[in-house]
């Protein structure tokens, strides 16, 4: 049974990744211009409504992680099985998600272990979490940990197991770009292209190789290094980067994953409201 607390912290995940959503120019990624374009428009929406079929999931391993107390294998043997179960609901929903399902899940169960835990501890015990196998997963690979094997990146285990240094990155990011006067849509722009500039994102290896993902990682930095978003120069060239993604068909979404993971972090601590009284 989840409490109130399992399900804020849940909601709180669900409202970092409808943030990431509604953030534009995203480049390369689904964002509210789509919902003008009849071609792009469902899969948008589609992203938007499958991102609330989170909810239940996020709580259940919420809940998961507080009655367990501990980073422990079985810990770690319950949330996959949650996960799993979270990734079919989600796919009734419209689909999607499924690199941020990984990320705010860890991040939620190690919130859940320690409430008062700020963002540097919460990647630390989602670390912990993360470093036991997963004994109940299935046994055929990935697409995510073939490509990960093939090219020697990272990947998404790799990144958790690292402690999520491209989440700690992004939430760098949204101070630096926040003390220079970025409003939030700038900040979570420049977040999001910090992880881009360097994050071996499995997506773009599997679409467009090593010779892309390094094109993709070069334009990201490119925009940072003109100023960030909230200059002239950089929304200039955040533009052709969008653009010139969008033209080729690659999809940056492992970054977009992990700044959803920033963003729920830049969040705590989640305080749970309140019973309203009847007068």
């Amino acid at each position: 049974m989840t409490s109130r607390e399992d399900e804020a912290l849940a909601q709180a995940a669900v409202t970092a990744l409808t943030g990431q959503l509604a953030l534009a120019p995203k480049p390369g990624l689904p964002d509210p211009r789509d919902l003008g374009a009849r071609t792009t428009r469902v899969d948008h929406c589609a992203l938007r409504w499958s991102a609330k079929a989170l909810a239940p999931g996020l709580a259940a391993m919420a809940a998961a992680a507080r009655r367990t107390g501990e980073p422990t294998p079985q810990l770690r043997t319950e949330l996959g099985a949650i996960g799993r179960c979270t990734e079919h609901s989600v796919g009734l929903a419209g689909g999607g998600h499924r690199g941020a399902l990984w990320a705010l899940g860890l991040l939620v169960a190690a919130a859940a272990l320690d409430p008062r835990a700020g963002a540097k501890d919460v990647t630390a015990a989602a670390k912990r979490i993360a470093a036991h196998p997963d004994r109940q997963a299935p046994r055929r690979p990935s697409r995510g940990s073939s490509i990960s094997a093939k090219y020697g990146a990272a990947g998404a285990r790799g990144e958790a197991r690292a402690g999520f240094p491209h989440v700690r990155r992004a939430l760098d990011a949204l101070a630096t770009a926040r003390s220079a006067g970025a409003d939030e849509s700038e900040a979570r722009l420049d977040a999001l292209l910090t992880v881009m500039s360097t994050l071996q994102d499995t997506e773009l290896l599997h679409t467009a190789g090593p010779i892309g993902l390094r094109h993709v990682q070069a334009g990201a930095r490119g925009v940072l290094e003109a100023g960030g978003t909230a200059t002239d120069t950089g929304r200039e060239a955040l533009h052709a980067l969008d653009a010139d993604l969008h033209a080729r068909a690659w999809s940056p979404r492992g970054s977009a994953g992990l700044l959803a993971g920033a963003l729920f972090l830049d969040s705590l601590p989640v305080r749970v409201s309140s019973p309203v009284r009847a007068a």
